[in-house]
């Protein structure tokens, strides 16, 4: 099983990397792809994982997104000097200026959205179901209306991005290898960490959380680390697209709550919460539609997605990878005995 396993690994990763060779007029869109992939691999981490329904992850997306580009432009020029003129200001450039701000920049667009993942966490895990939900949502709305005012930023108007420093192509690989290493940091990471106790204690606060406390699991600390290690990796997916884009807006590139928000949830419950695999299994098909729809149902392309969403949800709740453990068992039998067993092995605490 482990054989065929890595076999399966190494052939994805294959593909990955021939993708953006084979189909060179594509490669910003299959970059989207890897981030949409991260999207549902955080987001499962709260909403199927611990059971923790979040509907404001874009917060972190949105705020690593800003970080990086503040850094970006303070590393050459004055920040607030250069978005008040709403990029009309042409500044050039080195590749060393360029790829030391994208790093630094990086860095921080992932530690900031922790740190604040980390200090929210402390008034919204307060409360539970619906509420939190609500709460997070709302939190994140009011993050994008903030920076929608805010003139140090560039407020409405926006940010234009540094220009990347390559030749035609250049740039596009440039970043699709970057979330393409984005996206398997991320599922390599939680790989390691669902094995270990950590999984298991998540999965009793989503079972029955009230027990869990009672049984002397500290809830709060691991409701804290997961949602900070969702904004993590939100912060370094924001920061790539970003500059991906070229420019930057509150409402529609860095907090689209409306689009990017909803498709965390339902590219996580089309694939199957609560798995690894789940949520990658159904950013790819979520991906598909999506790119099939905008290609051929366009004007219509919301209202296809929409109806799958609510397909899938009345209809087909346990996603696809429910719906194939119910069907045939035995293929995943092992594996989750295998888990079980790594994770309860004395030292595998997280």
């Amino acid at each position: 099983m482990k054989g065929r396993s890595l076999v399966l690994h190494l052939a994805l990763l294959g593909a990955g990397i021939a993708a953006p060779f084979l189909f060179q007029g594509h490669t910003v869109q299959f970059a989207v792809f890897w981030i949409f992939v991260l999207f549902a691999l955080t987001w499962d981490t709260m909403g199927g994982q611990m059971g923790y329904n979040s509907l404001g992850n874009i917060l972190f997306f949105g705020l690593g997104m800003y970080v990086c580009a503040v850094v970006q432009i303070a590393v050459v020029y004055d920040v607030a000097e250069y978005t008040a003129s709403y990029g009309a200001i042409k500044i050039d450039f080195t590749d060393g200026q360029y790829f030391e701000g994208l790093a630094l920049g990086l860095v921080l667009a992932a530690l900031i959205p922790l740190v604040v993942a980390a200090v929210l966490s402390w008034v919204l895990f307060g409360l539970r179901g619906p509420y939190f939900a609500i709460g997070t949502l709302g939190v994140a709305i009011a993050a994008a209306e903030l920076t929608n005012a805010w003139d140090y930023v560039g407020g409405g108007a926006g940010i234009a991005m540094p220009v990347f420093p390559g030749g035609p192509g250049v740039r596009e690989r440039f970043f699709y290898a970057a979330c393409m290493i984005a996206a398997i940091a991320c599922y390599l990471f939680l790989r390691w960490l669902y094995s270990t106790r950590f999984k298991l204690a998540i999965n009793a606060i989503r079972d029955d959380e009230d027990k869990a406390e009672a049984l002397g699991l500290y809830t709060r600390r691991y409701k804290m680390v997961a949602w900070s290690v969702s904004a993590f990796f939100l912060g370094i997916a924001g920061a790539l697209f970003g500059n991906m884009t070229g420019f930057i807006e509150p409402l529609e590139t860095a907090y689209p709550t409306l689009t990017f928000g909803i498709f965390m949830v339902a590219m996580t419950l089309l694939g199957g919460k609560g798995t690894l695999w789940g949520p990658v299994i159904g950013a790819t098909l979520f991906y598909a539609l999506r790119e099939v729809t905008w290609t051929y149902l366009l004007g219509w392309q919301y209202v296809a997605l929409g109806v799958l969403i609510i397909v899938n949800v009345v209809y087909f709740q346990q996603g696809i990878l429910g719906w194939l453990r119910q069907r045939a068992p035995g293929w995943f039998a092992a594996q989750t005995d295998r888990e079980s067993a790594k994770a309860l092995k004395p030292g595998a605490g997280a």
